[in-house]
């Protein structure tokens, strides 16, 4: 139902007691429900169960033998056209399927099946998020870093990339040039360094980014992408009133992984990976998962990524709020070559595909590390956020860096200014949303899971999208991007399925017009 309070429309959905299946509700029963399936199939071959989905142990809820047996498994039924299908019919019913059924569907090699995955991923991604694409940016803090990861150029040997930490009024300017720009919601990263970015540094940025209010410009949003910490801290962050806490796994293998990280406090594969379940009992509703591909055999992560979603929703009631699908790129000192795990484009968009329909609730993130082409694919078949004129130097947009002084933790594939993608987006048939209003109206976790699966985002997330691009037309746009802007606003109108919902985000709409801001359902 939808309650007017002081000239906002509040969507107030019901709660659903119910069991509805994967990343929404009813965790321990869907829990239950993938162990004793596993636990059937290994009973049939005679192994012990040794994967322990609900466990606090990363190695436990991570299991290196449970991947190992799922490979082989998909492996040997990436052919079999029967249980492929079984495993579509599941899937079709839009509340995800096993970490060990979505592997199948990835391997699977038979090419009228794979047009059927790829066909259900288009449907699933607009069933749930429509032709809405939440547009970001990240700000670099600080390349500052004690650890040894071998793929970044942060890493502590790395003694010719330039070292760099915004103070709080470089962080003030690089805000208002990301305002001046027309963004409302940044993703904030640092390297990890408790001398030169402890939590009060990345604490006091958040609240200078907070209270920047330029022009017609507000940050509404602030994501934290920092190193993995403790329970206490995280419960700053919430206090702080960050969006999603995002922390990228790198490679689910433990192997690979402390190859990877021979040094420094991330080296700790157990402490890194049972991160997340710190962040959620220190309050933080809304997490962000992600893996580096080409790091290590795709399967193997892929296979990973899943079973970390499945392990959240089953401890803590709600999955990830978004999973990040990054690939290897060059960098200062790095040769994205030396990693020999790379992947084509079009396993890459199969692997977005399979991850949409595995998980159909959860956001999925594109960064600049991805080609235009590329990103235009992977957009229908799961993608729901996207950066757009990035940087990934430490500032970078007051004034972009010289190339003797880069401080760039990746080399932007995808150049093009925020204009000239929100231009793009429009032209292919997407709303580029701005939107933050889920977040400041305390629609996390399970309560925006909850509206998902309730089908009444069209009647919040689509006018939230339609206002805020109305501002972004009004306010920073060009005038080619504006006029087709307003054309694309005035067709999607009618996508708007409760009346009056449509009649109060038209009357918004023309209050925006008019110079007024900020309305949201």
């Amino acid at each position: 139902m939808f309650i007017i309070r002081s000239g906002m429309l509040v969507l107030n959905p019901t709660p659903c007691v119910e069991d509805t299946g994967f990343f929404y509700s009813g965790g321990e029963e869907r829990a239950e429900e993938i162990s004793a399936g596993l636990l059937r199939g290994r009973e049939k071959r005679g192994e012990d169960m040794a994967y322990h989905m609900t466990s606090s142990k990363a190695e436990e809820f991570i299991s290196d033998e449970e991947i190992k047996d799922c490979l082989k498994y998909a492996e040997e039924h990436k052919h079999d056209a029967a249980l492929i299908d079984s495993i579509l019919k599941k899937a079709r019913e839009m509340k995800g399927v096993s970490h060990r059924e979505a592997l199948v569907l990835l391997d699977c090699d038979i090419p009228e099946k794979n047009e059927e995955i790829f066909k259900l991923a288009r449907e699933i991604k607009q069933e749930f998020y429509g032709n809405r694409i939440v547009m970001f940016a990240p700000l670099y803090l600080s390349n500052y870093c004690i650890n040894g990861c071998e793929y970044c150029p942060y890493h502590a040997k790395n003694k010719h990339i330039r070292r760099k930490k915004l103070t709080q009024e470089e962080i003030r300017a690089e805000v208002i040039a990301l305002q001046d720009m027309g963004h409302k919601r940044l993703a904030i990263e640092a390297g990890e360094d408790p001398k030169n970015n402890p939590i009060e540094y990345i604490l006091e940025s958040i609240e200078t980014i907070y209270g920047i209010h330029h022009k017609n410009g507000d940050i509404r949003r602030v994501n934290v992408n920092i190193a993995a910490t403790t329970v206490e801290e995280y419960g700053m962050l919430k206090d702080a009133g960050i969006g999603t806490y995002i922390l990228f796994q790198e490679t689910y293998n433990k192997e690979s992984y402390e190859a990877l990280h021979p040094s420094g406090p991330k080296s700790n594969y157990a402490y890194h990976t049972e991160a997340m379940d710190r962040a959620m009992d220190g309050g933080i509703d809304d997490v962000g998962l992600g893996v580096l591909f080409g790091l290590n055999n795709y399967r193997y992560d892929f296979t990973g990524i899943i079973m970390h979603a499945e392990h959240l929703e089953a401890t803590k009631g709600v999955g990830p709020h978004t999973i990040s699908v990054p690939r290897v790129r060059p960098a200062d000192d790095i040769d994205p070559d030396v990693f020999h795990n790379g992947l084509s484009d079009e396993t890459f968009a199969k692997i977005v595909a399979c991850i949409r329909i595995a998980v159909p609730y959860t956001g999925m993130i594109v960064s600049t590390r991805e080609s235009v082409a590329s990103r235009k694919r992977v957009l229908e078949l799961g993608i729901s956020q996207i950066s757009g004129g990035s940087r990934t130097s430490v500032g970078g947009y007051v004034e972009e860096e010289v190339p003797e002084e880069n401080s760039a933790q990746f080399d932007v594939i995808d150049g093009r200014t925020l204009d000239e993608v929100v231009h793009w987006l429009m032209d292919l048939g997407y709303v580029p949303s701005f939107c933050t209003a889920c977040y400041r109206a305390g629609r996390t976790g399970d309560r925006f899971m909850s509206l998902l699966k309730s089908k009444q985002i069209v009647n919040c997330c689509h006018p939230n999208a339609l206002m805020t691009l109305e501002e972004y037309l009004m306010d920073y746009a060009k005038p080619d991007t504006k006029a087709v802007g307003e054309a694309l606003i005035e067709r999607e109108l009618s996508v708007i399925t409760n009346p009056t919902v449509q009649k109060n985000c038209r009357e918004y709409l023309e209050r925006i017009r008019n110079g007024e801001r900020d309305f949201r359902f």
